[in-house]
């Protein structure tokens, strides 16, 4: 007996323009025009203080790259198939490979545990001596100020 499976193509969503994450592509457009836009009021408006709108514009386009990161990993395509080891569902053909692989890791592991030997040390070992403090050797001395 054999069941048939109809299985129905996966189907791709086409995100026009700037793609799916267009709240962090607009953050960016708005944080990089207003950065120049700070930037040039420094170097053109003949202020005082321009150096701190120069240094102030130049932040926020520094910052705008937090938006354009959001905006590029949230439209990064992964294709279904590699998704499918995710979410517990492994592939039939890595199955063996990986059981192969662990077996010969822990055999490996084990190994360097049965050989090792007890490495046990105790402070009087390395000093020479064994340190011990008794009630009359420690007194309290006061500080007067």
């Amino acid at each position: 007996m054999s069941t048939s499976v109809q299985v129905e193509p996966v189907t791709e969503n086409s995100y026009e323009g700037v793609g799916r994450c267009k709240c962090s592509f607009w953050f960016a457009v708005a944080h990089d025009i207003l950065g120049v836009f700070i930037m040039m009021v420094g170097v053109f408006g003949g202020l005082v203080i321009h150096d701190l709108f120069i240094y102030a514009g130049a932040i926020v386009i520094f910052l705008s790259l937090i938006w354009w990161v959001f905006w590029y990993s949230g439209n990064i395509e992964v294709p279904p198939e590699e998704l499918e080891d995710d979410v517990g569902m492994t592939k039939l053909r890595n199955r063996s490979l990986g059981r192969a692989v662990r077996r010969m890791s822990s055999r490996f592991r084990n190994s360097f545990r049965k050989s090792s030997r007890n490495t046990d040390v105790g402070l009087a070992t390395i000093y020479d001596n064994t340190i011990s403090s008794s009630p009359k050797q420690l007194e309290r001395e006061t500080l007067s100020i």
